[in-house]
């Protein structure tokens, strides 16, 4: 008993564990601000790989659509409807029922 009454007037103790509450709760840069900010950094670094591999993927099809002649007529056909003389083009486009 007299241990801990001595713990509990040593000024240096208290000090410290005054110290540590006030950086875990009440600080600018407290635990919870902390915890935020790792959790924000999280999803930022996902996004940056989600969009360094479509930035990959297109470059990869400009890069095709440059150079690949197969890929310059699918995207003539596709986008621009073009089409060979002796064919014909049906666009199927949905309609939502209300």
């Amino acid at each position: 008993m007299e241990r801990i009454v001595s713990l509990v007037k040593n000024r240096f103790l208290i000090s410290g564990i005054a110290f540590l509450i006030w950086m875990c709760f009440f600080d600018r840069y407290d635990v919870a601000t902390q915890i935020g900010y790792q959790q924000e950094r999280n999803k930022l670094e996902l996004e940056k790989e989600f969009y360094s591999t479509e930035t990959d993927n297109i470059e990869k099809a400009i890069k095709d659509a440059q150079f690949n002649p197969t890929e310059i007529q699918r995207i003539a056909r596709e986008k621009y409807k073009m089409k060979k003389t002796n064919e014909d083009v049906y666009v199927i486009s949905e309609v939502d029922p209300e």
